[in-house]
């Protein structure tokens, strides 16, 4: 009998756990693979979101936890954290024996996943590459590209960007992103069967989700973080102007994070809006049925470039953190204006049906990164490949 082979998944962030779930699954069920799973980062902080529950709820055994995430929320403490997280990482892998080390799309700290695992020469396999938005995320993801040995990547377009930079187009698969099987068994049975607010509280106005409701997830732009507070609140006041019922999502742990958190704060307890509440997280199938039955999403998330485009959920996107990532037509792109936000929103809520994409998957991923693990010859040297 052939030994299992050790796939060791980083999730570091609270939105990675979606982008990668299928994939766990179906990496923990194969006969000839064997899942080591480590949590890092803000994935174990209460106030971004522990997905820890949420994990561990789904079947998974987590190996590891490294608590990495320095205080501060700026671009100095970013560059701790990773750098706390080379450290760390560093000896998890030591520690586990993994055969190949998964790492997953673009946030900061994925790179110490990257250079933790090629030091000790382990193969680095990395998903979601060959994307851009134009600020810091796209630097770290090129880098890791760099740094990994196997590519997964999400669509036909990243495939042809990561193969330019230089990397072996063998070790370059098109397999649609994990994220997306999610989404298609969401479609297959889209009903809201729980309520929000009973199942996971949250902060601010009481409403029902029998009403029309629009949902809304803003970041901070890590090569904008000053900008964070004044970006939130603008579309804060819209909404709130609006008086449509919103569930409104906390957001991630990056340079500017406190920034943004203080902008929400402080404008609750200025105008106590009555039509939002604030969220903390949510299991990723309760989130993604809370997006297919809304009016719209608003904000700057990269659920709604992916899964809402396959979904066919109308999408507000403003400013640049998604700049230039492939999108579909359920999309309108506005900058941090009142009246531009006010108009796209708008719009979108009265679009009877936002047309559907199949531009990252048809739902097949998780099962075909499994699988080609299973099989492909593992390699932790490579050269450019003309």
């Amino acid at each position: 009998m052939s030994k299992k082979r050790k796939i060791c998944a980083v999730i570091t962030a609270r939105p990675s756990y979606s982008r990668v779930k299928s994939a766990l699954m179906a990496i923990r069920n194969h006969p000839d693979l064997e899942l080591q799973l480590v949590v890092a980062g803000s994935a174990l902080l209460d106030r971004y979101g522990n997905a820890v529950t949420f994990i561990e709820k789904d079947g998974f055994t987590i190996n590891e936890k490294v608590f990495m995430v320095l205080e501060g929320e700026n671009k100095t403490a970013m560059a701790k954290t990773t750098g706390l997280g080379v450290m760390e990482l560093a000896n998890v892998f030591y520690n586990l024996e993994p055969d190949a080390v998964l790492t997953i799309a673009d946030r900061f700290e994925t790179i110490a996943t990257s250079i933790a695992a090629a030091y000790q020469n382990i193969p680095l396999i990395h998903l979601q590459g060959g994307e851009v938005t134009g600020n810091i995320d796209e630097k770290v993801r090129h880098a890791n590209t760099k740094l990994a040995d196997i590519h997964f990547v999400t669509s036909e377009d990243a495939k042809q960007r990561v193969v330019k930079m230089g990397e072996d187009e063998n070790y370059v698969f098109n397999t649609g992103c994990p994220s997306i099987d999610l989404a298609a068994g969401i479609s297959e049975n889209p009903r809201l069967d729980f309520n929000p607010i009973e199942k996971y509280g949250g902060v601010g106005a009481l409403f029902s989700a029998d009403e029309d409701y629009i949902v809304v997830m803003q970041h901070p732009v890590t090569t904008e973080y000053d900008q964070a507070k004044i970006d939130v609140k603008k579309t804060l006041s819209v909404v709130d102007a609006l008086d449509i019922p919103t569930f409104w999502f906390w957001p991630n742990v990056d340079a500017g994070a406190d920034g943004t958190s203080n902008g929400i704060r402080s404008y609750r307890e200025e105008h106590n809006p009555t039509n939002i509440r604030f969220f903390k997280n949510m299991e990723p199938d309760d989130f993604l049925k809370l997006l297919v039955n809304s009016k719209c999403l608003i904000g700057n998330s990269s659920v709604g470039i992916r899964e809402c485009s396959f979904l066919g959920v109308p999408v507000v996107n403003i400013g640049s953190r998604q700049n230039r990532r492939l999108r579909g037509d359920n999309v309108i792109d506005v900058d941090y204006e009142t009246e531009a936000i006010k108009k796209a929103i708008q719009t979108q809520i009265n679009t009877p049906t936002a047309t559907q994409s199949a531009i990252y998957g048809n739902g097949n991923s998780g099962h075909q990164i499994a699988n080609i693990l299973a099989t492909i010859e593992l390699r932790f040297h490579k050269t450019i490949s003309y």
